[in-house]
Parts: structure tokens; C-alpha cells; sequence
């Protein structure tokens, strides 16, 4: 969540900042209104127990003096006091409920450097790796899934058979690739991040501190029987470790790896193209998230992405780097930038990773914070990213592979975890 001081003591231009995300000004100005409500009540709340503080004092100085006839009179004024303490307490009990639902529904801000749009016809193109139409010219270019299912190493059919629309079974060759692509992207970021299993299922106040509940509250599948999450990405978890902690000034950035499967509900993608792996509800993934402190939050954004970046260079896969803007940022990011790879089968370009600096955000939510060598405590600043999502890589491979006699040449940095050149 933002810091409350924004809406009491900068309101006009958080409120500008945060038009920028389309945020309704009447949710701030509620926020605003709780906020400064909230410090009013504790203010009379600490008057009320410091006067009950010094009554109790008082009662016991005329004791001791055998006045006993005061103390009786002021313990009585004490009762009644005691009565409206509670009632102030009360209140703000209620009033820091009122807040904490509204401001739960505020997004992070954007950073000052986000281009303006609403939408992704707004998001800026800032580079492209790889890529020339020339290459593309002049022949077919099958869609994975149909070059898949010709293979044997793809089976829509047999997946909505088991579990409906928008999952899939790989088979073989197929299944090997994609645990092939995962153990490439471990030992790709190995050196430079800590490597965690993490549990796929997490408690509603883990998924709810990453701002995560708020963001997929249509998508995210519930445990009907018990009051756990199945995760949306591998971030949730990996954040939800240090949740509550004071870390160390030295032991900062950290940075995590996981290797999880993801469940999204994908409510979103109707009129989208959901045909092979394009979109679909349970995926593998390979994310990784950094704990920094904040003046070095950009250096460890652009760090990230050049790390995520890796394994599209390794794969040789063309791709580009787009900066989203305003509008089309995530509800915790302050930045992001998609890589997106170019599908020849579908001719589109598609987000294979989204890499976002969060600020203290999450790390307010979720009380993460680290002590400066000085002594003084402060909110981390968190970052985070695909270091390869497996379904659209999977099927870029596919598609930039296949051959004219219906097989598909594998990149040579993958041959030694799928143990075949050629798919066929």
C-alpha cells in the first residue's frame, strides 16, 4: 500500500500521480478523509489513557495520604472515563478497518518517467532484438499447435478431456522441452539468485500483503475447504518470506529464484486467442524477485531485465522490450517493461515476461523492512520478473524451429537438457 502521508500531507498530487493509473479521485479523497479521521481518534485515544494514567496516579497518592473520600470521587470520574475510552477505542477500530479496505483498493503510484495512455496503444516500443520481416518473407509459418499436434508432443484434446479449456498435455519430446527450458533458466540465474522451493499454496494474508489478491481477485483459484490460495506467480511466495522481518542493511539486495507452477483463471481473455499455449490457466514458470534498499531500485530494475532477457538471447528467439504505460501498469508496479517474443506461426508479438520495480509497495503491506547501519528502519524496495515463462517460449521454440520436412531444430544452448537436436 502507498503511505498514508501522501493522502493527508500531498494529496493534490498523489491524486495526479495516481490519475495517470485511472484511479477514481473519490476513492483517495474517502482514503484521505479515513486517514485524517483515524489520526484525530488517536490523538483523543492517547489524551484519554494518558487522563486515566494520571487519575489512577492520583488515587493512589490520596490513599497513601488517607484521603479516602477524593480517591472514591476520582475513581468514579475514572469509570466513567474508562467507559468513553472504549468507546474511543472502538471507533477506531472501526475507523482502521474503514481505512485499511480503502486504501487496500489504492494502486502503487507510477514512476514520473512512465509515458501517459490508457491502454497498451500507448506502451513504447525501447528496443528489439533479433527481429527482420525480411526473415519471415516468403514462406508458411505453421502455428505451434498444429506443428505440435503433427508431432505427437502436443494434445489439446486430450487436455480438455481431463480438465477443460485452456490447459494442455505434453507429451515426450514435448514434456522434456518444457522441463528442459525450466532447469536451462535454474542454471542460467544460479550464480546471482538463491534458488527456493516454495509451497504452490498460500494463505490469504501472504496473497493479499503482495497486492496479489486485489490484482487477481477474478482469477486466482480458491481451496474451497480451506483458506489457502493456488498462486498466480511464483512472486507471491518468494515475497511472503520475509514478511513481518527487519532484515540487515548488509544482507540486502537479496535475490530469489523459484521454479513453481502458476494457476490464473484468465477471466480476461474472452474475444482473445486462447488456441494452443497462447493463454492458459496452468503454467511453469521460473520467476525471480529481489529485495534492494531504495536508492538502488532502479539500477536493480534494469538489472533484472537485462537478466530476464538472457534466455531469449540464449534461445536465440527475437523479441522486444516495450515500457508500459501508465494505464497499463500492474496494481503494485511503479514500472514495468514486457519482453515480448515475435510468433511467426500467429504473427503477433507475445509477452513471455513482465518485469516490475514495486517501490515499497509490497514491502508496506507485507512490514518488510532492513535497518541502515545507522540505526535507522526503513521499507525495502522490491522488484520482480519471469526469468522464463514456459508456455509461449515453448511455443516460439515450436514455431521458429520447425523445418520443411515437418520436424523442429531445437537451439544448440537447449540440446543438452532436452537430449535431441531435432523434434521429429
Amino acid at each position: 500500500m502507498i503511505d498514508s502521508r501522501l493522502l493527508t500531507e500531498d494529496f493534490d498530487d498523489t491524486a495526479r500521480r495516481l490519475a495517470r493509473k485511472g484511479v477514481d479521485p473519490s476513492l483517495l479523497s474517502t482514503a484521505r478523509d479515513l486517514a485524517e479521521q483515524r489520526r484525530q481518534t488517536i490523538r483523543k485515544v492517547d489524551a484519554a489513557r494518558s487522563d486515566m494514567n494520571s487519575g489512577s496516579a492520583r488515587v493512589g497518592a490520596l490513599m497513601r495520604e488517607g484521603n479516602k473520600e477524593e480517591a472514591e470521587r476520582i475513581r468514579a470520574q475514572l469509570a466513567e472515563a474508562k467507559s468513553s475510552l472504549e468507546q474511543l477505542e472502538s471507533a477506531l477500530r472501526q475507523t482502521e478497518a474503514e481505512f485499511e479496505d480503502v486504501s487496500a483498493r489504492i494502486p502503487n503510484l507510477p514512476a514520473d518517467d512512465v509515458p501517459d495512455g490508457s491502454d497498451e496503444s500507448s506502451n513504447v516500443v525501447v528496443r528489439t532484438h533479433g527481429y527482420d520481416a525480411a526473415d519471415y518473407e516468403g514462406r508458411a509459418w505453421l502455428p505451434h499447435w498444429e506443428v505440435a499436434e503433427r508431432l505427437g508432443i502436443f494434445d489439446s484434446d486430450r487436455a480438455a478431456k481431463l480438465s477443460g479449456a485452456m490447459f494442455a498435455v505434453l507429451k515426450g519430446t514435448g514434456a522434456r522441452l518444457l522441463r528442459g527450458l525450466v532447469n536451462m533458466a535454474l542454471e542460467l540465474h544460479g550464480d546471482d539468485y538463491v534458488e527456493v522451493a516454495p509451497p504452490h499454496l498460500v494463505r490469504t494474508e501472504t496473497i493479499t500483503k503482495t497486492g496479489h489478491l486485489t490484482k487477481f481477485d477474478t482469477q486466482a483459484y480458491r481451496v474451497r475447504d480451506d483458506e489457502l490460495w493456488l498462486i498466480p506467480t511464483g512472486e507471491v511466495p518468494l515475497m511472503g518470506l520475509h514478511q513481518g522481518e527487519i532484515l540487515d542493511e548488509s544482507e540486502l539486495p537479496r535475490r530469489y529464484m523459484a521454479h513453481t507452477v502458476c494457476w490464473r483463471r484468465e477471466a480476461g481473455a474472452a474475444g482473445k486467442d486462447t488456441r494452443g499455449l497462447q493463454r492458459v490457466h496452468e503454467f511453469h514458470k521460473v520467476e525471480l524477485v529481489k529485495l534492494c534498499k531504495p536508492e538502488d531500485g532502479v539500477d536493480e530494475f534494469h538489472t533484472l531485465v537485462a537478466d530476464a532477457e538472457k534466455s531469449l538471447r540464449l534461445l536465440g528467439l527475437p523479441y522486444r522490450v516495450v515500457e508500459l504505460c501508465a494505464g497499463d501498469l500492474t496494481f503494485s508496479a511503479a514500472k514495468v517493461y514486457d519482453l515480448e517474443v515475435y510468433s511467426p506461426g500467429v504473427d503477433k508479438w507475445l509477452e513471455v515476461s513482465s518485469i516490475s520495480l514495486v517501490t515499497d509497495f509490497q514491502s508496506r503491506r507485507g512490514q518488510i523492512r532492513f535497518r541502515r547501519e545507522g540505526g535507522s528502519v526503513e521499507f525495502v524496495h522490491a522488484l520482480n520478473g519471469s526469468g522464463l515463462a514456459t508456455p509461449r517460449v515453448w511455443a516460439a521454440l515450436i514455431e521458429h524451429g520447425q523445418q520443411p520436412d515437418g520436424t523442429v531444430k531445437l537451439p544448440p544452448a537447449l540440446v543438452p537438457y532436452v537430449g535431441t537436436e531435432v523434434i521429429g
